[in-house]
Parts: structure tokens; sequence; C-alpha cells
């Protein structure tokens, strides 16, 4: 039981949670981008939210199905549809043996995650299947996914009906609530302090853009320049997924899943961890403001998207036990 690459995508591998206990040593957690939709993706068939997924960029891959199953797509919309018949995202659909997943154009957002009941095979190492390409390990071969890989099912698929290629269920899950648009939260870093009052005053005001430069380890803004009250020399010191660095340009780069362990730049800024996945669905061009919150509120936020996926996933279980 498995699924066929008939076509190369942009960049696309296999992504659980990711990888923690180990940025000591200098290996980052890596992990899906967008964590939000890799949870909603695996609810939508039944798994645990953990379990991993492949995380596609736009162009990506053609897939043909081996084997019948049990599937659902989350995050970006880039108008999927299996032999001619348009699937939407968030929503479980069945597709039957040797029909082929096909996406068209990008409508929204920039990554979509590909979930099958009872999960993939993948490789894992300390403790998570996440690719980690640089090291070329976990997931499928520690690469990203070519043309002829057979990616292997973890369990068998839950009887399904096998009718017509596609069968789409009638339910939605909504996930408005989970995603800002337009804005995102932050909360000040060890050197936000050092900022003059001109540049704190900018950074909540102005527009910042997502720059062509980003990939999985950052983004790169373009908007106002900030600056410091002196010039700061500083040693490598910790940053994590979210860290908002400033550059000697007076730019800002935001780190991203595979981010590395310590970085030598001001770290201005962190943005909470409910809106990482927000930011994770941005391209190029994208504008956006920022807004600074206490870590108490920074929690709270958290606490709620938690507490909405929790409820999602009741949800999704509900309609599931016909099948599952």
């Amino acid at each position: 039981m498995s699924l066929h690459i008939i076509k190369q995508g942009l960049f696309d591998t296999l992504q659980d949670m990711g990888r923690y206990g180990y940025q000591h040593l200098g290996i980052n957690p890596g992990g899906a981008m967008d964590l939000t939709a890799l949870r909603v993706a695996n609810m939508l068939v039944g798994n645990d939210p953990s379990e991993p997924v492949i995380e596609m960029h736009f162009p990506a891959a053609e897939i043909k199905f081996d084997s019948t199953a049990l599937v659902a797509l989350a995050g970006a919309d880039l108008s999927a549809s299996v032999n001619g018949v348009t699937v939407p995202v968030h929503t479980p659909f069945i597709i039957q043996k040797d029909a082929v997943l096909h996406f068209g154009k990008k409508e929204m957002g920039t990554r979509i995650y590909l979930a099958v009941c009872g999960g993939f095979a993948a490789d894992e190492w300390l403790g998570s299947y996440s690719t980690h390409t640089k090291v070329q390990m976990g997931g499928f071969k520690g690469r990203v996914l070519q043309k002829n890989d057979r990616i292997s099912f973890k369990e068998k698929q839950p009887a399904l009906p096998a009718d017509q290629d596609v069968q789409i269920f009638s339910w939605r899950a909504n996930v408005s609530g989970l995603y800002t648009a337009n804005m995102l939260r932050f909360i000040p870093g060890n050197e936000y302090w050092s900022l003059d009052e001109t540049a704190k005053h900018k950074l909540e005001k102005e527009d910042f853009i997502i720059s062509r430069e980003n990939d999985r380890m950052g983004y790169r803004l373009s908007g106002v320049s900030l600056q410091l009250s002196k010039p700061t020399e500083m040693i490598s010191t910790a940053v994590t997924r979210g860290s908002m660095q400033l550059l000697p340009d007076g730019q800002l780069i935001i780190l991203m899943a595979d981010h590395q362990t310590t970085g030598g730049y001001p770290r201005i800024g962190h943005i909470i961890s409910a809106d990482i996945s927000s930011l994770a669905q941005m391209q190029p061009g994208d504008r956006f403001t920022l807004h600074q919150v206490t870590l108490a509120e920074a929690e709270s936020l958290l606490y709620k998207q938690q507490m909405d996926l929790q409820q999602l996933q009741n949800a999704c279980n509900f309609h599931l036990q016909a099948y599952l």
C-alpha cells in the first residue's frame, strides 16, 4: 500500500512536528513549516496529530495512488483535483487505486499538506520523521521527494467504498479562526530595548513585505530601515523559530523551521507561536504589520488556538466513526 510520485514537485518532503532536545548539539528542530495545517490534515483522516505528512509547495508533485486510501489536504489551496474532479482542502476524501492527485494553480497560501489514514512509513532520526536535507536523515531517505519514489503507508487502510475515482466527504474543517490575516504578533526580544525610539515606533506602525529571499530557514523582509540606539557587537547566541533578527542593513529576517541554532544578529522580537503558521503560509509580496503583545497574552493566544484544535479533532473523530 503506497503512493507513487509520477511528477516531481518543487520541494516536497515528509515532515512531522519536528525533533527537539538537540539544539545544544547544533541540530535544529525542523518539522513542518505550518504546524497547524499538519495537525488539521492528520485530524481529518483520524491520525494522531503528530503523524508525518507530505509538505508540498507550488508547483507540487503529481501523485498516483497504488491503493485506495482515505486522505486529506490542509493549508494552502493549490487547486487540487483527482482525475479531473476538484477536491477541496480541509475536507477528507477517498481516492481510488490508480487515481492521480494533481495540483493546478496557486489560489491561496504557500504550503499544502497531504495526510493519509494511518500515516506514512518514514525514516526516523533522533525521535522524529521530519526530513533534514542538510544531513540527509529522516523522512524519505533524508531528501526531497523525486519522480518514481514510492511512499508506503504505515497501516492498512480501513474498508472503503470503491465505486468512483474520488469520494469527497460532506463536511469540512473550519480553520478560519486558526490563522491571522495581514498582522503578526510578537513579544520583545533581548535586544528590543537597544532599538532607538524611532525604530520602536516604526516597528509597529509601518508595513513589512515578504521578500523573494525566503525558504525553510527564514523569511527576509523588506520595509523601513530600523536602527539601534548605538552600534552593538554580539557573540552568537540562541535563536529559535520565530526569532526576528535585525540585519546590518536595518532590515529584518524571521527564522523559520530549518533555522540555525545560534545567531549573532540582534534579536529584537519573536513572532508568537500562535502566529507562526500564518507566517508560514505567506508568500513573496505579501504585506503585514507587527503588533507587540506581552508574554502572558502570547500564552493565552496559544492556549486558545490549542483548545480550538482540540475541539476540531473531537469533531473530526465524531464524523469519522462510520469509517474508522
